[in-house]
């Protein structure tokens, strides 16, 4: 686990940037893992400008998002497929039909999980998979739990997780309640793995998934089993590193 300490989200932006766009350069037709949410935001807008600058091409470039609100359809503007377009897909030239994002509308959980399941299956793998750190540790929807989740599930959202989503919804009431998500195992099979954290209020729980104990009660300590894993944080998420 390599730990890179940015002074500020610009400067992790650019770094987290800098490592997405080394991998696509160096496997132009490689699979990427992407990920939603504040976070990751300005890694995408640093990416638009690489590839308006002629640096990067997405034309080969497949993508597997880690998860989707079930319920929401893709053009609900909170639905993470609008997200992937709004941030990212929309301002460069990949091919939207390469582009994979689990189906928030299949009411039938186990067909939706096993169907996504074989999508990352038959694109190869991950190479690169892109994460975000929950305040409670959860990669993915994979929320705190008794054992490690395995491939694509139905997971019910913490409170935590909907107090955190809320301020995107008009109220809370509005918010999902459900979402389906990649498994841990599946992004432990990731080749690379690349998280990005941000600010003071995620200081303790980023010091717990690298120094504490490897537990399902904080899912992302899973990553320090991970032979390639480089995290990207900001001064104040490392203060207590």
């Amino acid at each position: 686990m390599v730990i890179c300490k940015a002074s500020d989200y610009k400067d992790l932006s650019r770094k987290a940037a800098n490592i997405i766009a080394a991998q696509m350069i160096l496997k132009p037709d490689c699979t990427l893992g992407l990920a939603t949410g504040s976070s990751p935001v300005g890694t995408y807008e640093q990416l638009i400008e690489r590839f308006k600058d002629g640096d990067l091409d997405f034309s080969r470039i497949t993508s597997v998002n880690l998860d989707e609100y079930k319920g929401l359809a893709p053009d609900n503007d909170q639905s993470y497929r609008y997200f992937m377009n709004t941030n990212l897909f929309n301002h460069v030239n990949i091919d939207k039909a390469h582009t994979f994002v689990p189906d928030g509308l299949e009411p039938d959980a186990e067909k939706a999980c096993r169907e996504y399941d074989e999508i990352i299956e038959n694109v190869g793998g991950i190479d690169l998979q892109l994460l975000g750190l929950g305040h409670n540790g959860h990669i993915g929807f994979n929320e705190p739990a008794d054992s490690f989740s395995k491939g694509t599930n139905c997971v019910d959202l913490t409170e935590s997780t909907i107090e955190a989503n809320k301020r995107f919804f008009e109220s809370e009431a509005d918010v999902p309640r459900q979402a389906y998500t990649m498994g841990i195992r599946t992004i432990m099979l990731a080749k690379k793995i690349l998280v990005v954290v941000s600010g003071k209020d995620k200081a303790e729980i980023l010091k717990k998934v690298v120094c504490g104990p490897v537990t399902p009660e904080v899912p992302a300590s899973v990553l320090q089993l991970h032979p390639d894993v480089t995290i990207v944080a900001d001064s104040e998420a490392c203060s207590l590193l």
